[in-house]
C-alpha cells in the first residue's frame, strides 16, 4: 500500500504533543486501551489538541461512543465548547423511522441545541454554523450506498466548505468495508439514497469516503473543503468488527447488518424485509406468496410505526437461522433473494412500486429491468464490471487502512 503521509503527521503531531502539553484530564468516562481496534472517537490524543478551546459543532447520533459514554457527553465533561448537534435520518438518540422527519430540539443532558438535517433542510444554513471552529462527523455507517448517513455528510462538507470552516471525521470500521460489488450510480438517478458515482458497496470507512468525496470534486462548484481524518487504530478492511451499539432501528445485530445490501432492494418493492418484526431485514416474504415454510405478520413497532402489510400475514424466508460469519464469507451481494422472489411473487406486474424506489436503491434502471427480463445472477453481474473495475481502481488512491483486495489488484 502507498504511505499515507496524512496519518503519519498525526503521529507525529501526538508525539510533540505528549511532549508539550499536558494531558486533558479523561474525567468520569472511560477510554479502553485493551480493545483490538480503537474508533476515531477514541484517539482523543490526536485529536483534542486541535479542537481545545475552540467552538464546535457535531455530526452525531447513538452510535457517536468512545468507550461507554456518548462523545457528545465525553468532550463536554471536557469543557469544550460545543456550538451545535447536527442530527441525520433516524435523530440524535437513534430511535425515529426511517424516513421520519426529525425536528429540531435540545439536549436535555447538555443544554446544546439541536439542529434536524432530515427535515425541512439537510444541509446546514450559514446561520447554523456562525461562530464555528470546527465541525465534526463522528457517525457508525455500514458500508451501503443508500445508507443516508454518507448522503448528510456530503452535504454538511458542501457547507463547511462555503462557510470556510475545516471539517473532521472520527473515523469507524465499515462493517462491510471487506468487498466491493454492485451497480455503479447512474447519475441522472442521483438522491438522497445515492449521490455518488459508486457501487452498492463501496468498500470504505466513512473517513475513506469522505476523502473521495472532497477529491473527486464531488461537493461542486469546485468546492473542496478543509478535511481532517482522525483514522481507526487497529483496523484493516479484512478486520471482521461486531457494532456495540445498533445503527439504525431496524438493523438490531451483525447478521441484519451483513444483509442489508443484498435486502435493501426489496424496500422498492412490495416484499416486506421483516419491519414490524423482530427480524428487521432478515426476513422476506408477503402476502399469498406460494414459496417459502415461513410465515410473519408485520405489526407497529418502534422504528417502524407503519411497516408494510402492517397486520397482514406474510410467507416468505427466514434468514435468520444463517450463520452471520457465513453471509460475511460471500463478500458479495446475493442476488438470488432478489431473483427468486420475483420469480415467485403472485403479481409480477406490481412487484416493483410505482414510485420507482427501487431504480433510486439500485442507482439506476438496469437492474429492474434485467430482473423483469429474465437475466441470471451471472449476466447482471457481468453488466456490472465495467464500471465496477473502474471504481475499484480510483478506491484505491484513498484507502487509509490495509486491503487484502487492493494488494492483491
Amino acid at each position: 500500500m502507498k504511505i499515507n503521509f496524512f496519518v503519519v503527521f498525526l503521529s507525529l503531531l501526538n508525539l510533540y504533543c505528549s511532549a508539550n502539553r499536558s494531558q486533558p484530564d479523561l474525567g468520569s468516562f472511560e477510554i479502553s486501551q485493551k480493545k483490538e481496534i480503537k474508533v476515531g472517537a477514541e484517539q482523543l490524543e490526536m485529536y483534542w489538541p486541535l479542537i481545545k478551546n475552540k467552538k464546535v459543532a457535531f455530526v452525531v447520533n447513538q452510535t457517536s461512543r468512545m468507550g461507554a459514554a456518548h462523545v457528545i457527553d465525553s468532550l463536554h465533561s471536557l469543557g469544550l465548547d460545543i456550538a451545535r448537534i447536527f442530527a441525520p435520518e433516524h435523530g440524535f438518540r437513534g430511535t425515529a423511522d426511517a424516513g421520519e422527519k426529525i425536528k429540531d430540539g435540545k439536549d436535555v443532558a447538555t443544554g446544546v441545541p439541536i439542529t434536524s438535517l432530515y427535515g425541512k433542510k439537510r444541509k446546514p444554513a450559514a446561520a447554523d454554523l456562525s461562530g464555528v471552529d470546527w465541525v465534526i462527523f463522528d457517525i457508525q455507517d455500514v458500508g451501503a450506498r443508500f445508507y443516508t448517513y454518507i448522503s448528510s455528510m456530503h452535504y454538511v462538507m458542501q457547507a463547511c466548505a462555503e462557510q470556510g470552516i475545516p471539517f473532521m471525521v472520527l473515523d469507524r470500521p465499515n462493517p462491510n468495508g471487506h468487498y466491493v460489488d454492485g451497480p455503479v450510480l447512474d447519475t441522472t438517478f442521483r438522491s438522497f439514497v445515492g449521490m455518488h458515482e459508486v457501487p452498492v458497496i463501496h468498500g470504505m470507512t466513512v473517513g475513506e469516503y469522505a476523502t473521495m468525496v472532497n477529491k473527486e470534486g464531488w461537493l461542486g462548484q469546485d468546492l473542496q473543503c478543509d478535511l481532517t481524518v482522525i483514522p481507526c487504530g487497529g483496523y484493516t478492511h479484512q478486520t471482521a468488527y461486531e457494532l456495540p451499539i445498533k445503527p439504525s432501528p431496524n438493523l438490531p445485530n451483525n447478521r441484519a447488518i451483513y444483509l442489508y445490501p443484498s435486502l435493501c432492494f426489496f424496500e422498492g418493492t412490495q416484499a416486506s424485509v421483516g419491519r414490524g418484526t423482530d427480524k428487521q431485514f432478515q426476513l422476506i416474504g408477503l402476502p399469498d406468496y406460494p414459496g417459502g415454510e415461513y410465515s410473519f405478520t408485520p405489526v407497529p413497532k418502534p422504528g417502524a410505526r407503519y411497516p408494510k402489510h402492517q397486520d397482514k400475514l406474510c410467507k416468505g424466508y427466514d434468514l435468520s437461522i444463517s450463520s452471520p460469519a457465513d453471509i460475511r464469507k460471500e463478500s458479495r451481494l446475493n442476488l438470488s433473494y432478489l431473483l427468486e422472489v420475483y420469480q415467485n411473487a403472485p403479481d409480477q406486474a406490481s412487484f416493483f412500486l410505482k414510485s420507482n424506489f427501487f431504480d433510486k436503491l439500485a442507482g439506476g434502471g438496469s437492474l429492474r429491468d434485467q430482473v423483469k427480463a429474465g437475466w441470471t445472477e451471472q449476466q447482471i453481474r457481468e453488466s456490472w464490471e465495467p464500471k465496477l473495475g473502474q471504481f475499484k481502481q480510483k478506491r484505491k488512491k484513498y484507502l487509509l487502512y490495509p486491503d487484502q483486495f487492493e494488494i492483491k489488484n
